[in-house]
């Protein structure tokens, strides 16, 4: 009899997860978008509020999608986005406004953000084509190599999200059983060189003439040296926390998320600091942590390396991110611009993390039905086979990639 179609397939606890992060999103943002609305985006703040439900409604049904595809199917696609990735990162240095390439009609996508889901699937590619000779040192450089193009690219405007791109290829790469001595080795100069190019910004930002090198310096001496009588994002972000307290001032009467243009998107998690206190702060750092989880339990139950890398990655570039804003919102890192997954602001960053979400949940429900399988064998009394794609899974079987 053929089996019902679930709806919402794969790891249950993380489409709890999603429900209960995008759910703090709706409200965070109503409460918070007011200025930027008005002053930013010259419309309404109901009318922007809506436009936010309808990416959060769209990203639910991205995953879906995704989630009933056969994941190996990405491995494919994923080499043809890190080129369009590529392609698009070059074309928005020149023709694009900063990050963006603005389309007809209003509409605007940041590159970066879609390199950064497709790299991470890239990279597991990448890595299981090469599996027989990880140890090698050339072998090390090259996985980097497309790395190190991406980032790059996306360095002259966004350091922070190239930072957190590398350092999640990185962690994968540590996932994807390369040369440890190497890879601590190289640990090492990432770090000596993170120590050094701190230093050079802060001393010097503002006097070099590289890309967005001055707003780095001068970011990181306010970080250093804050003045409170400045009324800067990040000083109103401080004190909404201050006013925040443990309980908070209740959801709904913030009063620095309406003096601040970026109150739902780069602090929104002050503003909820401010709203709910600091119960919600631990929170909502539960659940990304919770989520993270989730995902390296996933990468570990899978049988197949690619798609344990693919989770294993794009688990880690969200849960980096997510790490980053939270500290920049209670002031232990510098002003950095990025946006809290799935909380703050919906547009295409959103959404592109959703497709990464969707990709997740297909792993998951790939490794639930090899489960179901390996019962169904168990209790025929047969002796479970050994599929042809367990270590090698990137190309897909030649069956139907719609899960039934």
């Amino acid at each position: 009899m053929k089996r019902k179609l679930n709806i919402l397939a794969g790891d249950t606890a993380l489409w709890v997860i999603f429900f209960l992060i995008s759910g703090i999103s709706l409200i965070a943002v109503y409460s918070s978008i007011g200025l930027s609305a008005i002053s930013e985006m010259l419309s309404s703040p109901s009318a922007v509020f809506f436009r936010h439900l309808v990416i959060v409604l769209a990203t639910y049904v991205a995953i879906i999608i995704l989630s009933h595809i056969n994941y190996r199917y990405f491995s494919k696609v994923s080499k043809w986005l890190f080129y369009i990735s590529i392609g698009l990162l070059i074309l928005v240095l020149f023709i694009g406004t900063k990050r963006w390439i603005r389309l007809p009609g209003g509409l605007s996508f940041q590159p970066s953000e879609i390199a950064k889901i497709a790299l991470m699937v890239y990279l597991a590619r990448t890595i299981v084509r090469n599996r027989e000779t990880l140890d090698v040192k050339q072998t090390f450089f090259m996985l980097l190599l497309p790395v190190a193009v991406i980032c790059l690219l996306i360095v002259p405007e966004n350091l922070s999200t190239a930072i957190i791109i590398f350092m999640a290829c990185y962690i994968t790469l540590f996932f994807g059983g390369v040369n440890k001595q190497l890879w601590w080795k190289g640990m090492a100069i990432i770090l000596g060189v993170a120590v050094v190019g701190f230093i050079v910004l802060y001393l010097m930002g503002d006097k070099m003439d590289f890309a967005r090198s001055s707003t780095w310096g001068h970011r990181l001496q306010a970080w250093m040296h804050p003045n409170p009588a400045e009324l800067t994002q990040e000083n109103m972000a401080r004190m909404a926390v201050a006013r925040g307290g443990f309980w908070g001032s209740g959801i709904g009467t913030t009063i620095h998320g309406r003096l601040m243009t970026q109150a739902h998107n780069d602090f929104i998690y002050a503003i909820i600091i401010e709203e709910a206190g600091l119960l919600s702060a631990i929170g909502i750092f539960l659940l990304y942590a919770l989520f993270y989880f989730r995902c390296i339990r996933i990468a570990t139950r899978c049988q197949g390396t690619f798609g344990s890398l693919s989770v294993a990655g794009i688990g880690t570039v969200i849960f980096l991110q997510a790490l980053v804003h939270m500290s920049v919102s209670v002031g232990l890192l510098p002003v950095t611009g990025q946006t809290l997954p799935f909380i703050s602001y919906g547009g295409t960053a959103y959404l592109f993390l959703g497709l990464g979400i969707g990709v997740i949940q297909s792993v998951a429900a790939d490794n639930k039905k090899q489960a179901r399988l390996a019962q169904k064998a168990e209790a025929e009394g047969q002796k479970p086979g050994v599929r042809a794609d367990i270590h090698n899974d990137n190309e897909p079987l030649n069956e139907n990639p719609i899960e039934q």
